[in-house]
């Protein structure tokens, strides 16, 4: 399916034939009802994508299956290079082609683009030239704002377009399918492949999302804004009386010269009142509460300079509606690990914040956590055996704490060291402790370090590295750090390696879950409302919010048997009906 902008949208079919339809969003909830297909896209966002302008379904619901061209082609190659003329040069084993050239202002293309379409002879409105390669401008020109041409003109030349994206598809399914499968699961469908199809619909999850926003209690949020960092302030004068008020508590501790916001004077000025540290992270500093009055008063003003500098009034007015729904731009996926972000402050939101998160009148808020998901699924990506035994209980550090000899907390470094690339302080101890007990899941890690190491060093290995689901992770030669270290480079990069393979994996079954309680929702007539790393906050009616909290343990347990098939690792969930997001346990 390709839309023309103010014209339709083109419809290509397996069996050759198309149609243009004059309304995308009537078109996705007719055939939606009628007949249930995989809708195939170049993109959920971008050019082309009938979900750009929002669509009607039951319950205002986006299509339940689809592929996304530009999504799969990540995982394939990974990166961030996922425009048409990539993506189809892929398909077809070409060279990455330049970007196309935008139009100049007057709606003219600049001179040499002029040329190389000149001397690309052929059929001017089919997308693909003589090289193989999509043409320059061609989408551009098909779709446009300024394109030329009616109205059928246009919806055939997308139609032409769209089949490409079924060709494309099904050189994506080819080399997906080709990918090895790590689970013991003889007679199902490939992992990659399952991870291409969940990977497409949390981008149309990420489109509603983004439509849709998470509810806001705007009186609250004032409130809670104003008791931390006062009223909003009036005008650049009034701004900096504001943050002068802000500083006073801690100058008054420290010389009046040092500047609150430089870490490096942050830490000179500790030093010179006898706190000695190393930096001033935050962590280190609430250690040391005891020693000296000014560290509580330091750390008060980081979370007002905070709110004050990103969560502020200004924040309030800029990204919250008049309907109370925060709204920012969501990415279904980083250029690293795969894992979901957004914009506006939904991914980082402080938890001082989260008490103006309120389900509407009428609805509650299920909130469900994905428990320890790291370690769990590090022991399905490894296979360590001594792991798994590990994750049949619902606190995984425990029975890691009893193997290793040592507390909860220091499991916990242990395990969190062994997936981070930790090697010093206490941190290093354990992770020695790790290796003598689960040498399985740390042997994988190690694997995933070389592999980042020799990339960086520009040594690529024989085979891409990816994740358990298939994604390939970007791998390449970095230059030496600010001191000419190559080492040191390398040695962060193995870090980076040895992290991804799990926060990828990790993060390709959380996707996977969510888009399962996602079609879970609609017959209970909830939405989920964000997704944060592990964690999703679904609104559901007050009637159905134990229905909801059913459906989606029913999901987690079906997203694990396809996604960890031979494995008996156990995932667990802490799911909770609240009424405002701060309700929930940390």
């Amino acid at each position: 399916m390709v839309a023309v902008p103010g014209v339709g949208v083109a419809l290509a079919f397996g069996d050759g034939g198309w149609a243009g339809h004059a309304d995308p969003a009537a078109v996705l909830t007719d055939v939606e009802a009628a007949i249930g297909p995989r809708w195939v896209w170049w993109s959920a966002r971008g050019a082309g994508s009938p979900l750009a302008g929002g669509w009607r379904q039951s319950a205002d619901r986006g299509p339940a299956l689809s592929w996304d061209l530009a999504a799969v082609h990540r995982i394939l190659r990974g990166g961030h290079r996922d425009d048409p003329g990539a993506v189809w040069a892929a398909t077809r084993g070409l060279p990455v082609p330049p970007l196309p050239r935008r139009a100049r202002g007057d709606g003219q293309l600049d001179l040499l683009a002029m040329v190389e379409q000149q001397d690309d002879v052929g059929d001017v409105d089919d997308p693909v030239g003589l090289d193989g390669q999509l043409r320059l401008g061609w989408v551009d020109e098909t779709l446009g704002a300024t394109a030329a041409g009616g109205p059928g003109v246009r919806l055939a030349r997308a139609a032409r377009f769209a089949r490409l994206a079924l060709v494309a598809m099904a050189a994506q399914e080819q080399a997906l399918s080709t990918l090895p499968d790590p689970r013991a699961s003889p007679g199902r469908l490939p992992l990659a492949l399952l991870t291409a199809r969940a990977e497409s619909a949390a981008e149309v999850l990420a489109r509603e999302l983004e439509r849709d926003g998470l509810p806001v209690d705007r009186p609250t949020a004032t409130a809670t804004i104003t008791e931390i960092i006062g009223p909003p302030p009036v005008g650049d004068a009034g701004e900096a009386a504001a943050r002068r008020t802000r500083d006073a508590p801690v100058l008054r501790q420290l010389s009046s010269s040092v500047d609150l916001r430089n870490p490096a004077s942050v830490r000179a000025a500790l030093a010179a009142v006898g706190i000695d540290v190393p930096d001033t992270r935050s962590g280190r500093l609430r250690a040391l509460s005891a020693a000296h009055p000014v560290i509580d008063e330091l750390l008060a003003w980081r979370k007002a300079e905070r709110i004050a500098t990103t969560y502020g009034h200004r924040w309030l007015a800029t990204h919250v509606g008049a309907d109370g729904r925060l709204r920012g731009r969501w990415h279904g996926s980083d250029g690293a690990a795969g894992r979901m972000t957004a914009d506006a402050g939904l991914h980082n939101l402080p938890a001082e914040m989260r008490v103006a998160v309120v389900a509407e009148p009428g609805h509650r808020f299920v909130r469900a956590d994905l428990g320890q998901i790291e370690p769990r699924v590090l022991a399905v990506v490894s296979g360590d055996p001594e792991l798994t035994r590990a994750t049949r209980q619902d606190d995984l550090y425990a029975p890691v704490a009893a193997r290793l000899g040592v507390d909860r907390p220091t499991a916990k470094v242990a395990v969190l060291a062994a997936m981070y690339g930790q090697t010093t302080g206490a941190a290093g101890q354990a992770l020695r402790q790790m290796r003598e007990t689960y040498g399985v899941a740390l042997a994988y890690l190690d694997a995933a370090d070389a592999a980042g190491r020799s990339a960086a060093l520009g040594a690529a290995p024989a085979t891409p590295l990816r994740t358990f689901g298939g994604r390939r992770i970007p791998l390449r030669a970095l230059p030496a750090d600010a001191d000419g270290d190559i080492g040191r480079a390398a040695a962060a990069y193995g870090r980076f390696a040895r992290n991804a393979v799990v926060q990828g994996a990790a993060a390709e079954l959380f996707k996977a879950w969510a888009v399962t309680v996602r079609q879970a929702l609609i017959p209970l007539g909830g939405t989920i409302v964000l997704c944060l790393h592990d964690e999703l906050l679904l609104q559901v009616p007050v009637q159905t919010a134990e229905a909801a909290v059913a459906a989606t343990h029913r999901a987690l347990d079906a997203t694990a048997a396809h996604w960890a098939a031979g494995s008996a690792v156990r995932f667990v969930a802490d799911i909770a009906v609240i009424s405002r997001w701060s309700d929930a346990k940390p």
